[in-house]
């Protein structure tokens, strides 16, 4: 196996808990309709699909008001709803440590929020590419927005690994031949399992290349 070069993370439910984040936004485009609040269903839902997707799912039942609900959420500023996010205790800590040695990416279905988030928890600096679903044909689990990572990064598949935490992100990364770190989810499929970001850096996979990572 080649070494790696590439760790690319999801966001949702890996770098940041956001379900009360999510939980608010999509409640909030609801109540602007005049519609209760999402069920348990919908909001695991909406917790690993993007927006589009998202909005599509939680106004099934009032297909009326897609259309508006649609167009509404497109000018809704998200920046409220950050306050509502955080972020794994450890991220920070895991990103200095391995960006000297390999490159850092992302690939996520969030949308045109990403880069906000970034920007809120002085993280842009560590990723060398952002994927969202706002930028590419087709979201995951299409395995697009890898591809674009490999080729931005000059690397092969079998020269990165995904973290993820949803049966969406095993099937992205199965979908290009991308080993897989299941995040917080011991149930899921993956060649790797853990609960902190520290414990992937004692992982074979890591090779030992980087200063206070174990061989």
């Amino acid at each position: 196996m080649p070494p790696l070069k590439v760790v690319i993370f999801d966001c949702d439910g890996v770098m940041f808990d956001s379900l009360a984040a999510n939980q608010q936004y999509y409640n909030h485009l609801l109540a602007h309709f005049g519609h209760p609040p999402m069920d348990e269903e919908e909001l695991a839902f909406v917790h690993i699909h993007h927006v589009m997707d998202s909005v599509r799912h939680i106004f099934r039942h009032y297909p009326e008001d897609l259309a508006r609900a649609e167009q509404y959420r497109q000018g809704v500023d998200y920046t409220p709803f950050l306050q509502y996010m955080t972020m794994e205790p450890d991220l920070r800590e895991f990103l200095d440590t391995i960006t000297p040695c390999y490159q850092a990416a992302i690939s996520t279905n969030r949308t045109n929020t990403m880069v906000p988030i970034l920007k809120m928890f002085d993280l842009e600096r560590y990723f060398t590419k952002v994927m969202t679903a706002g930028n590419v044909t087709h979201p995951k689990p299409h395995p697009e927005a890898l591809e674009r990572i490999l080729d931005h990064c000059h690397c092969t598949a079998d020269q990165a690994i995904y973290i993820g935490d949803s049966m969406v992100d095993r099937e992205h990364s199965a979908n290009i031949g991308m080993r897989f770190i299941a995040f917080k989810n011991p149930a899921l499929p993956a060649e790797y399992h853990v609960n902190s970001f520290m414990e992937i850096t004692r992982l074979p996979v890591m090779n030992g290349r980087c200063p206070g990572i174990a061989p």
